[in-house]
């Protein structure tokens, strides 16, 4: 079975790569194939091979099968800002359409597990007219949201949840990623959303001292994502 999946964030900062490359690490574990694509990446760096991002690097190195940098981050910017100031600073066209063009080349190659990794939160801006969330509703991509839990989160996490369905689409499950341990009354913030969010938990990824694929993968389950 090959399923794509889009992984959204209920705001910035809230560990999207680092919860993706957990995730198809654990895929690889499970014996599956893996792929990914982050369509759109500003805070970049340049480099002999020029602008990279370091969590498009992140992602690289957890897809099994064979793909260069400019089709995982097929728009690079070098500001860490919010995409499409930065596109319209670097004079590129950002829209709905060019990026579901850009992600072809990975779906077709069918992994087993392909995530396409977002940019900020749901409705983070395009252009005038279209946000990134138009991307996922375009190819009816089912979703896992990564909840950065932390003092708020509830209300980011229902709201996002809430944009997701009324786009259209299914969210397939989401993880807690604990940003703060400190959060007050930690324990009853993840018992109510897991009672509120209409989807299954895939894990609860408490603060790592190194959050690598491997060690973010242990906190992690597939099962409920049914690749097999």
């Amino acid at each position: 079975m090959h399923r794509a999946f889009f992984i959204a964030g209920t705001d910035t900062d809230v560990g999207k790569t680092t919860i993706a490359a957990g995730l198809l690490h654990a895929a690889r574990l499970a014996g599956l194939s893996t792929a990914a694509v982050k369509p759109v990446a500003s805070g970049c760096e340049w480099s002999d091979q020029g602008l990279r991002n370091s969590d498009a690097l992140a992602l690289l190195a957890e897809c099994s099968l064979a793909l260069d940098y400019a089709t995982i981050n097929p728009f690079a910017f070098e500001p860490a800002i919010a995409p499409h100031i930065a596109a319209r600073e670097a004079g590129v066209e950002l829209t709905a359409a060019r990026l579901i063009e850009a992600v072809q080349p990975v779906l077709a190659r069918r992994a087993d597990f392909t995530l396409i990794e977002g940019a900020g939160g749901w409705r983070v801006p395009l252009n005038a007219r279209e946000h990134l969330s138009a991307l996922p509703a375009a190819l009816g991509l089912p979703v896992i949201l990564v909840v950065g839990v932390r003092l708020g989160c509830i209300n980011h996490a229902l709201l996002s949840a809430e944009a997701i369905a009324r786009d259209g689409l299914e969210l397939a499950g989401w993880v807690a990623n604990i940003v703060d341990p400190a959060t007050s009354r930690l324990e009853d913030n993840l018992a109510t959303l897991a009672e509120l969010l209409p989807a299954p938990c895939l894990g609860r990824v408490p603060r790592l001292a190194e959050p690598t694929a491997r060690q973010v993968a242990r906190h992690l389950t597939l099962p409920a994502l049914q690749l097999v």
